[in-house]
């Protein structure tokens, strides 16, 4: 939007200067008139080689020094500009109220905010300026102040260039990064066409990029503005103008199979429309997506949207974030931080620094979004800075800049984040599903519940190839795991991420599988009770619904549920005490309609251990509930 005023005031300027002034010298004066008729049709470069000619021929002429700072501010070759503007004003002072505005724009543009302040102010006292001139140049006023004082107050900032590895003399820009930050994926442009490239961390930094797939880029179209979920599995990205598209730009779906990728769909509607949609943001369940849209119902000309997943894996109806994110003017790039509060994005809109800005605005305690903040100078520049993603453990940012020193255009580079800047820390559990007798991987369906809300923060398959797979989750809360697969026993652990880890400790472990046979045992380590009693917990609903639907789906299974006891108190005590939290299970199932016919139950005290009964590590191990197949 802030570029459409500023296009509109540009050719308001060039359509005055042609019409209301001439050159005397008919050489001048034919120069300027076939600038002109290029820059009506577009040929920029021919205009300002025609508009020199006519200043060399009348050094005089006004008019022309303005086109030349136009056309000159049109290719944001600022420095260039605001020489021309100043000649107009040398020549005369009062050639017209827009030589003011070019040149307090080429000032911004060239970081000189000052300056720009002042001309964007006498600019602003002319008369007769129309209502969107009067917008974009109180913006640009704001734009000013905040710039003239956020200098004075610089944060840390020391980006380093990801490398001759990611970063070559084209266009790289928009990366994503995987929770364990051991890929990088990002959008490269050659010759105008967009593709996908990645990126596999090893222990000299960032390897050579290569080709993603070619199931995914394409010759005859672009691909960009892609992101990815934290395991590495899904891609969503934008594909434009491909003859299943539902406008000029859409959002895709892949999914990684091995080392390639499927073919992507489209997610079609009420996702994308016959406008045009970008810029996909997944959150780190997988069950929201945020993304950018100039379709009717906006505030602005490009603005951040968000549909959420519902059952039977359709899209809601997207919902504008409202004002407190979205301006008249244009926000880009959203990134939702695993932390599922902390939005990322880039904006023209909010006060910054002349062109796109980087921001950041959290969730308050009622979920609405607060104001948004700018990260600062020098994060953000009178240049672009765009497209910023920040890791799991919140302390690293990457983004695409085109600041001096890089190997061309846009790069990509990395920086620690300011303190004030981070989100909610946010670390990962990372496991490897196997066959417990073959030691083979296993694709197994993967469930991680958090235990205080029972609800469902992960489920997802391991991957075929590897049996790996990869979850972000919030520090603070404790979570249960549940691994399932046909023809297996399915396995549960629980964990607890400690606050303070700050990502650097993410939780692994190895998921062994164990084939369904007669003997085979499963400790339920997410059946909970009161303690030194035999009420069922809440927390241990979760796991109990899993081993009724296990029991469920093999009608001719029978189980024996076993409870254990650490060595603290009597032998009585223990025996009885195991005994009635196998009990409780017991009825539990019952009460869940299993037959009593395929139940038992027994206690076995303290007779049993797994650990060491002298550490409370190990007597918390000692402390189980098991069920044992009987009969399959």
């Amino acid at each position: 939007m802030k570029v459409l005023f500023s296009f509109l005031l540009l050719f308001s300027t060039l359509f005055v200067y042609s019409q209301s002034t001439s050159s005397n010298n008919k050489a001048a004066q034919r120069s300027y008139e076939q600038a002109g008729k290029y820059i009506s049709a577009g040929d920029y470069n021919s205009a300002l080689g025609e508009l020199q000619n006519a200043v060399k021929a009348d050094p005089r002429f006004a008019a022309a020094y303005q086109q030349l700072g136009d056309v000159s501010r049109k290719l944001k070759n600022y420095k260039s500009a605001l020489t021309y503007y100043r000649k107009v004003l040398e020549i005369d002072p009062e050639f017209h109220p827009l030589t003011y505005f070019g040149l307090a724009e080429s000032e911004m543009y060239a970081a000189d905010y000052q300056s720009a302040l002042q001309h964007f102010i006498k600019y602003s006292n002319s008369p007769n300026l129309s209502e969107s001139s009067k917008k974009l140049v109180a913006k640009y006023i704001a734009d000013c102040n905040f710039s003239v004082d956020a200098i004075k107050r610089p944060v840390e900032f020391n980006p380093v260039n990801l490398g001759r590895g990611v970063n070559t003399a084209d266009q790289e820009y928009l990366p994503v990064v995987t929770a364990d930050e051991e890929r990088i994926i990002f959008t490269r442009r050659i010759n105008n066409n967009e593709d996908f490239y990645q990126s596999v961390k090893g222990a000299d930094g960032w390897a050579n990029a290569t080709y993603l797939s070619s199931n995914i880029n394409t010759a005859a179209y672009n691909e960009g503005a892609q992101c990815i979920s934290p395991d590495g599995l899904y891609l969503f990205f934008t594909g434009c103008n491909r003859p299943e598209g539902l406008g000029r730009c859409d959002i895709y779906l892949c999914r990684r199979e091995g080392k390639d990728w499927s073919e992507p769909f489209n997610l079609g509607a009420p996702v994308n429309t016959a406008a045009w949609e970008s810029q996909p943001s997944l959150t780190a369940d997988g069950r929201s997506l945020y993304f950018v849209s100039n379709r009717a119902g906006g505030l602005g000309g490009y603005d951040i949207w968000k549909t959420d997943l519902l059952e039977g894996g359709q899209w809601s109806d997207p919902v504008n974030l409202g004002p407190n994110v979205n301006t008249p003017f244009d926000e880009h790039s959203p990134f939702i931080h695993p932390d599922n509060n902390t939005l990322y994005f880039s904006s023209n809109g909010w006060p910054g620094f002349g062109n796109r800005d980087l921001f950041f605005c959290r969730k308050d305690a009622s979920g609405e979004w607060g104001k948004p903040v700018n990260l600062g100078y020098p994060i953000n520049t009178a240049g672009e800075e765009s497209g910023l993603v920040v890791s799991a453990d919140g302390s690293t940012a990457f983004f695409a800049s085109d600041m001096k020193g890089g190997y061309g255009g846009m790069d990509l580079y990395s920086f620690t984040l300011p303190e004030r800047d981070k989100p909610q820390p946010v670390t990962y559990v990372k496991g490897k599903v196997i066959d417990a007798d073959t030691k083979a991987p296993l694709d197994a369906d993967v469930k991680i519940t958090e235990l205080k809300t029972n609800t469902v923060s992960f489920s997802e398959s391991s991957e075929p190839e590897s049996g790996v797979f990869l979850a972000t989750m919030r520090e603070g809360h404790k979570f249960s795991l549940s691994v399932d697969r046909e023809g297996y026993l399915f396995h549960s652990e629980n964990f607890s991420l400690d606050q303070n880890m700050n990502g650097k400790k993410p939780f692994t472990l190895i998921v062994p599988l164990q084939k369904i046979r007669t003997g085979g045992t499963v400790v339920m380590r997410n059946v909970f009770f009161e303690t030194n009693k035999a009420d069922l917990l809440p927390e241990s609903i979760t796991e109990l619904s899993t081993l009724i639907g296990f029991l469920n789906e093999h009608p001719n299974a029978s189980i024996e549920i076993l409870g254990h006891t650490d060595n603290t108190g009597s032998v009585e005590t223990n025996l009885s005490l195991s005994e009635n939290r196998a009990r409780s299970v017991y009825n539990y199932l019952i009460q869940n309609k299993i037959s009593p016919e395929r139940l038992s139950y027994k206690g076995l005290g303290s007779s049993q251990p797994v650990a060491d009964n002298g550490t409370e590590e190990g007597r918390q191990a000692n402390r189980r509930t098991e069920f044992r197949i009987l009969k399959y």
